[in-house]
Formats: structure tokens, sequence, C-alpha cells
């Protein structure tokens, strides 16, 4: 009785290991994306829930972000055990065979998604695969190259470019790509931040630990109003939403608030900013 206990218990630890794994927390940061697009592509209501948004959602809200965080925890796995971030908010590899298992599986899911998406949104996809690999994998790492490290980090706005693609049959709007790269560098770096010290402890070189804490918050405002701005041709109400990101920084940086703690409101941020991005591009099919 006691060995099929356990034996029940060790899939419910797996797989509780693996959620967290994903980072719950950030899980919109994939699929909001696809909420977003699809929005803006949808040419009526009947097309918003379909068999491809549904499947796109599905998959960039968990098995994306276990590929694309299992490989990072993989790769990371030195760095990691001197970052205290990993104890108190995420998950710590301790060489778990179940992750590079569920990364491979992870990662097939989204080649299989190819046979049912419109040849136009492969592009996207192939975007999302390779950088995510590319970023934390030898032996390119791009994590390791600052700046590239990024730029590379534009792969969080492919979900909703796949979906805008699949959706709308054509590719979404340059600047509106533009304005999305520009904010997931920005939003990519001052995550970089807490992890300075500990990146420099183990001799990893980022845009942030060549910057400086200082200048590392000049470089994400500098993203982020490149990122309005290109929105603001496009939509000066999109423009204006976007604007919140470096007016909340900028916040932040004046304040006796440690971006430790502030990397981690974000995730509502986020949500916010999201949530009112979709029910614009709603709004336009009422």
């Amino acid at each position: 009785m006691e060995s099929t206990t356990t034996g029940e218990r060790r899939p419910r630890s797996r797989l509780s290991y693996l959620l967290t794994l994903s980072r719950p927390r950030f899980w919109l940061y994939l699929a909001g994306p696809v909420l977003v697009g699809v929005a803006y592509a949808a040419p009526s209501v009947d097309e918003l829930v379909t068999p491809v948004t549904v499947a796109l959602f599905a998959y960039f809200l968990v098995p994306a972000n276990i590929f694309l965080y299992g490989i990072n925890d993989v790769f990371d796995r030195e760095i990691d055990a001197v970052n205290p971030k990993k104890e108190r908010k995420e998950a710590r590899y301790r060489g778990q065979r179940i992750v590079p298992v569920a990364v491979a599986v992870s990662g097939l899911l989204a080649l299989g998604l190819v046979p049912f998406v419109p040849r136009v949104a492969w592009l996207w996809l192939a975007v999302f695969v390779v950088l995510g690999a590319a970023y934390s994998a030898p032996p390119i790492r791009l994590k390791t190259t600052p700046l590239l490290d990024s730029v590379s980090n534009g792969l969080y706005i492919a979900p909703g470019a796949a979906a805008y693609a699949a959706v709308a049959g054509v590719h979404p709007p340059v600047l509106a790509v533009l304005g999305g790269w520009l904010w997931a560098m920005g939003m990519h770096t001052v995550s970089a931040i807490p992890d300075i010290d500990p990146d420099r402890q183990t001799g990893i070189e980022t845009t942030a630990t060549l910057l400086g804490e200082g200048r590392t918050y000049a470089y994400c405002i500098g993203c982020w109003l490149a990122s309005a701005l290109a929105f603001a041709t496009l939509d000066l109400r999109i423009g204006a939403l976007m604007a919140v990101y470096p007016a909340f920084l900028v916040g932040v940086w004046r304040s006796n608030v440690a971006i430790d703690r502030a990397y981690w409101w974000f995730p509502a941020v986020n949500t916010v900013v999201g949530a009112l991005l979709t029910m614009g591009g709603l709004w336009r099919l009422l």
C-alpha cells in the first residue's frame, strides 16, 4: 500500500515541478499576445474562437513555457545555484530527467501545429522555437552576448504574430511587429537587472551586466519609448497605452523601490495592458 501511494505521488510531484518550472506567473507573456493577435486579425466575431486559435492559445499557455524556461533552467544550472530568486519564486533545476523530456515534447508540439495553421504563420512558429532554443542552449547561447540577449527576446511577440497570421492570412503590420519587439526587449532587460550580481559572479555577460543598473534603466526606458512611438504611428491610443511602461519604470527608478521587488509587479501591469489591447481589438468588431 505504501509503495502504491509513493508511486501515485511521483507523477503528481513531477507535474507540480514542471508547472512551477513553466513560471505560471508569466504564462500570459506568451499566451496573451495570441489573444491580442486574434483580436486584431479576426474579420468577424465568428473567427475569434476556432480550432486553430484555441490550439495556438493552449500551446503558448503551458507547453511553450515549459519549452522556453526548461531549456533555460537546464543550461543555467550553475548560474541558478547562486541566484536567490530561484529559491523564493521559481524552481531550481537539479538534474531531474523529466525536464529534458518535457522540453523535447513541448518543442515537438510546436511542430505539430504546422499542418493546422496557414503557411504564412510558419515563420513565426519558427522564430519562437529557434530563438527560444538559441537564447539558452550552446553553442549560440544568445543570453551571454550583450545586446543580442535583449534583441533575441523579441521571440515573445512571435505567438501574437503567429496568431494574427493564422487568422488574417497575412503577416501583421511591420510597425506592430517593431513596437512589440522593442517592448519585449525592454521587458527582458528589466528582468535582467536583479540578476546583475549573480551573473557577474558566474562570469555571464549580458546587456545589464555591461551597462550596469543605472544605464540599464535608461536602455529599457528608451526601448519602451521607441515601442510607444511605433504603436502611436499605427494608432495614437495604443501608443498612449504603451507609454505606461516607460512612465512606470521612471517611477521605480526615482523611488526607493528595489527593482527585484518591482520586477514581480510586471505580470499584473502586462495583464492589464494586454486586456485593454485585446478589448480595443474586439471593440472594432461590435
